[in-house]
């Protein structure tokens, strides 16, 4: 009998869920928990890179692709923020601390942290739930200072309510060196003193310097508007990383759901150069 070659690219633990428990819950926004889970034994279930994604499975439920929000840098546990928007999500949040789910990755590519970013100025453009795979990235940074140059982050969302990861944000990232945080929400609120416009518009107003790498990562609509932002101050195509999400299902490159052109999401992505996709179909 020959041996089937059709999973080469990946290893059996990669195919194969994991058993996590969950080790904690934290309530991020009205629709957005973070789940930190751990083997069994302690520790992480695998290795993975920033920007890369994983299968959270819950037998008899469904599964689905999410960030890893965690840096490879934490080496006891991973986490994934999830925002309640489905038959899966609606489950997922209603798990407890102890819970257990089953986890299979890392899937796709990274974020080129160790190679094209080392020594760059380092600019993150997220919106809403998009800051969760930026994250994983921006604490990874943070934990290797010496290799990056300036690093500024502008985040903004619907309401303040609706920020995720508020507390790091306010209580390491401001706090960190050589690192400037922009925040925004789209409507004036009571009680918030800070910056209130969409992400887009707010790029323009700062008018950020061209000597900076970006990594953009929200809705597909606050997509399209900073890139034209981007480029309308001077940033060029090659100068900026996005991770494209959507559609991805098996994770393995087999059931086509996330193929585009010659492309697929799960495999050649879900990070891609902007000029990369510029190549792909317009459908995407």
């Amino acid at each position: 009998m020959s041996e089937c070659t059709c999973h080469k690219n990946y290893t059996l633990d990669t195919l194969i869920p994991k058993v996590g428990v969950i080790t904690d819950i934290r309530q991020e926004t009205p629709d957005v928990k973070t789940f930190r889970v751990e083997a069994p034994e302690g520790g992480k279930l695998f290795e993975h890179m920033p920007g890369q994604c994983a299968m959270v499975c819950v037998p008899g439920v469904s599964e689905g692709m999410f960030s890893i929000t965690s840096s490879p840098t934490v080496k006891d546990y991973q986490e994934f923020s999830i925002k309640k928007c489905g038959s899966l999500t609606d489950y997922l949040h209603s798990l407890q601390v102890g819970d257990e789910i089953a986890v299979r990755g890392p899937y796709g590519n990274h974020f080129p942290v160790e190679d094209k970013l080392k020594g760059k100025n380092l600019l993150f453009i997220a919106g809403g739930i998009g800051l969760a795979p930026l994250r994983s990235v921006i604490n990874y940074v943070l934990d290797n200072r010496e290799d990056y140059r300036t690093v500024d982050i502008l985040y903004g969302s619907r309401s303040a309510d609706d920020l995720v990861q508020l507390k790091e944000i306010q209580e390491v990232w401001m706090k960190t060196e050589g690192v400037n945080v922009y925040l925004t929400i789209d409507r004036e609120q009571e009680g918030w003193d800070g910056h209130v416009g969409f992400v887009p518009n707010y790029l323009k107003e700062i008018g950020f310097d061209t000597n900076k790498t970006a990594l953009v990562c929200g809705p597909p609509i606050m997509i399209k508007f900073v890139l034209a932002g981007l480029e309308e101050l001077g940033f060029s195509r090659d100068q900026v990383y996005t991770t494209l999400e959507l559609r991805m299902k098996c994770g393995v490159g087999k059931c086509g759901r996330c193929n585009i052109g010659d492309k697929y999401v799960c495999k050649d992505g879900p990070v891609f150069r902007c000029d990369e996709v510029d190549e792909l179909p317009n459908e995407y």
